[in-house]
């Protein structure tokens, strides 16, 4: 089967389910006008201190909060649910369903689950970052909107390997959901950009739970910061995180018994 038929075969299935909620639109709205109003308060307080933080601005760092909201919109649309998913098949045994589909299965326990209105966050995430590039009055280049969908897409293909791996820890664990929690917690950390955190806290918001790439880097990508070295790096990481995810996803199905085991 086409996997982009198959994904859009899904995609659609999970928009008409979420549709017929649609009190879901107002409650999703307000959550997200309430982060906002969080954030902003946050960002008040800062500036009310300080005039720059670790040499970001009101403006900038408000682009920060704006992709943050974006990510975040994504995470809890499409990752989150079919991560869920996923885990609740491995513990109760019904991940063979799947596992009997004529296309490839990581794919396919990634696709199955869209909650639509989370998408809210994401307009909203987009909104902020146009009044932020506004406050910093200046203009985006062709090269810096290039730069922000590239570290965006790339950020967001980390996060999924992350939580992929996290979570096909229900191959081993029974009680694997504290653990996945856990990463709602450390993704809240890149509501600012990670040059703020002592050198070990950045270090693990890079390279252990990508949230620098996720967040900052495109973030940079708005303000003017992003430079090539650091696309390239996100590059690297995003293939070599790919590549862990997979073989991850192959060790856990020789752990796999099944419902029939």
């Amino acid at each position: 089967m086409n996997p982009f038929k198959l994904f859009w075969m899904y995609l659609r299935v999970g928009v008409m389910n979420e549709l017929q909620y649609r009190m879901n639109f107002f409650i999703q709205l307000l959550q997200t006008f309430i982060a906002v109003a969080i954030g902003l308060i946050g960002l008040s307080l800062v500036f009310s201190q300080v005039n720059t933080l670790s040499g970001w601005s009101r403006a900038e760092l408000l682009a920060v909060m704006g992709v943050h909201l974006l990510m975040g919109g994504v995470i809890r649309a499409s990752i989150q649910p079919n991560m869920n998913r996923f885990m609740g098949d491995v513990r109760e045994g019904t991940l063979d369903f799947a596992l009997i589909k004529p296309v490839d299965t990581q794919f396919l326990v990634s696709i199955r689950e869209f909650s639509f209105w989370q998408l809210v966050d994401v307009l909203v995430g987009l909104v902020v970052m146009g009044v932020a590039v506004a406050m910093m009055g200046t203009s985006i280049q062709i090269w810096q909107a290039l730069g922000f969908v590239a570290a965006l897409v790339m950020g967001a293909l980390m996060i999924y390997c992350v939580y992929f791996m996290v979570t096909s820890l229900a191959f081993w664990i029974i009680r694997v959901d504290e653990i996945v929690n856990l990463f709602e917690g450390i993704y809240a950390a890149g509501r600012w950009p990670v040059s703020i955190y002592p050198d070990w806290l950045r270090t693990g918001l890079t390279f252990l739970v990508p949230v620098a790439f996720a967040v900052t880097v495109p973030a940079e990508a708005l303000t003017n910061r992003l430079s090539g070295g650091t696309l390239l790096g996100a590059l690297g990481l995003t293939v070599l995180l790919l590549a862990m995810a997979r073989g991850v996803w192959k060790l856990g199905l020789r752990s796999y018994g099944g419902a029939s085991a």
